[in-house]
């Protein structure tokens, strides 16, 4: 068998087909392709090198994308500072909506759904699968238009980008999931569904290990200030131990209905992070906002509701017409209809609202419960709050606490474990003697920090201040700007999760950066 082609950038081995599927980017300009890996790197530096021309001045304006910008949504990852060694793993999310497609991000290449719930009708239904079963259940391959949503939120929540190599993965891509199908035969979702779903996962929660319930649905208008019975069925799944998440909904107006009313519910809205890492040109998002039937603000915080890359339907029409769309591309007639389709590659498409900010935050919980699973839904929320920025000049009644930050929520997960009770998990500290970084890891058997104040070469070793927190002594500084990176086990190089603030490395990656005043 003759030997597969090289990448020749990094000298892997790589199968042609793959090499090849760099030539559909309009930002590479090789002619041999590239693996892809090394397209993610260079694609990430394009965004991040020249995110302020290519989004600011483009891309916010009416959707007018060209060709390089038509590739241009950062990934969820990248955009809420992810800590990659938190994927959700052994963790279930129960996701009620619309309907589902076996997507590939969900089933290959091994399947994490791990049972589909009929309960648009009396009585409720199950299908359970394993995870090397290729998952079937009535129209799964149908391709019906009741099915983009819940598709759309399911690959949010917990896809691993299978379709785009891992580039477009989700916070939770380990996560297993329970997908709970609402739309009834005459193609609505009513109060009684939603309902049926949630008492279904009352009921068999302890069976598959569910911890986290993302709604994007609405009910009906509440009727008063008591609260209905799908508020109810919320709070006692959040009594039992499960953290509830709900989208505030897109009006904009000051206005909520169930779920997101629930008290014990973590209602999420919109944010319009205008697709870069500058938190001062954040803005909110037209999501709703309001007071719950107890007087708790909602929402509790907001997540991107605006430039989220979830799939494009498979088998649908917009799947067929992407596929051609994409082989034909750079005529100004198929870049305008790249544009106007909101396409990023031929397999997903850009999306909006408040649907697709609760399912980021969901799978933040579930990355949060991986790092520590004794977390009650109280301390998930409270963590939350505290490791969300503020949106500059958004008023409080509509922003909550601020935008969700997943690295920091975990961060503060982790350290929870160590009694650790201040107000933010942000490295390096700043004390008098200089900066102070600090890290958690249970499998590390050695940390170090490199930094740009000595060009790099000098690693200062962290020490086991107990188990799984690692911290290094003081680095006096001068006054300046500072790039890092912690290196654990002397192969992996990790972008401080517990700071947003970051800047490309030239090479393709991303440094960790401070300012220090003192």
């Amino acid at each position: 068998m003759a030997p597969s082609p090289s990448c020749g950038l990094c000298g892997r081995p790589t199968d042609p087909v793959l090499l090849a599927e760099a030539t559909r980017y309009a930002f590479w300009t090789r002619p041999d392709g590239a693996c892809p890996a090394c397209v993610q790197a260079t694609l990430l530096t394009t965004l991040l090198e020249r995110g302020e021309e290519l989004f600011h001045d483009a891309v916010q304006r009416a959707w007018p994308l060209d060709a390089e910008a038509a590739f241009g949504a950062l990934p969820t990852p990248l955009r809420l500072h992810a800590d990659p060694r938190f994927t959700g793993r052994g963790v279930t999310i129960a996701i009620a909506d619309s309907g589902f497609a076996a997507h590939p991000d969900l089933i290959r290449p091994t399947n994490r759904v791990r049972v589909w719930v009929d309960a648009s009708r009396t009585p409720t239904t199950a299908r359970r699968f394993g995870p090397d079963e290729s998952p079937v259940w009535p129209g799964s391959t149908a391709a019906n238009d009741h099915q983009w949503h819940g598709t759309m939120t399911s690959v949010v929540v917990a896809g691993n980008g299978f379709s785009s190599h891992g580039l477009y993965r989700s916070l939770a891509p380990d996560a297993e999931l329970v997908l709970l199908h609402l739309t009834d035969p005459d193609g609505r979702i009513t109060d009684q569904s939603i309902l049926r779903a949630l008492t279904w996962i009352e009921e068999q929660a302890e069976r598959y290990g569910i911890r986290v319930v993302s709604l994007s649905v609405a009910g009906d208008e509440p009727a008063d200030a008591m609260l209905g019975p799908i508020e109810r069925a919320v709070e006692r799944l959040v009594a039992s131990g499960i953290t509830v998440l709900a989208a505030a909904g897109n009006d904009g107006e000051r206005h909520l209905v169930p779920p997101a009313t629930a008290p014990s519910v973590i209602t999420v809205g919109g944010l319009d992070d205008r697709n870069t890492l500058d938190h001062q040109s954040w803005q909110l998002w037209h999501s709703n906002f309001g007071d719950s039937a107890t007087g708790t603000p909602k929402p509790e915080l907001v997540a991107p509701s605006l430039w989220v890359v979830a799939p494009v339907l498979p088998g649908s029409a917009v799947a067929r017409e992407a596929t051609t769309l994409f082989a034909l591309r750079g005529a100004p007639d198929q870049e305008a209809r790249i544009s106007e389709l909101k396409l990023v590659t031929p397999d997903y498409q850009h999306v909006d609202g408040t649907s697709f900010a609760a399912p980021i935050a969901a799978a933040t919980v579930a990355a949060m419960l991986e790092a520590n699973p004794h977390l009650t839904p109280r301390l998930v929320r409270e963590l939350l709050i505290r490791s969300a920025h503020p949106v500059p000049g958004a008023p409080p009644e509509r922003q909550g606490a601020g935008a969700l930050d997943a690295g920091r929520a975990v961060a503060l997960a982790v350290l929870e474990r160590h009694g650790w009770d201040g107000p933010s998990p942000i490295t390096p500290l700043v004390t008098a003697a200089g900066a102070v970084f600090r890290v958690h890891d249970d499998a590390a058997g050695q940390v170090a920090v490199f930094g740009s104040w000595d060009d790099w070469q000098q690693a200062t070793p962290c020490h086991l201040h107990e188990p799984g927190l690692w911290s290094a002594a003081p680095i006096p500084l001068r006054p300046g700007e500072y790039q890092y990176k912690l290196k654990i086990d002397d192969r992996l190089w990790l972008t401080d999760p517990t700071n947003p603030w970051r800047s490309p490395d030239g090479l393709g990656g991303i440094n960790s950066r401070f300012r220090w005043l003192a």
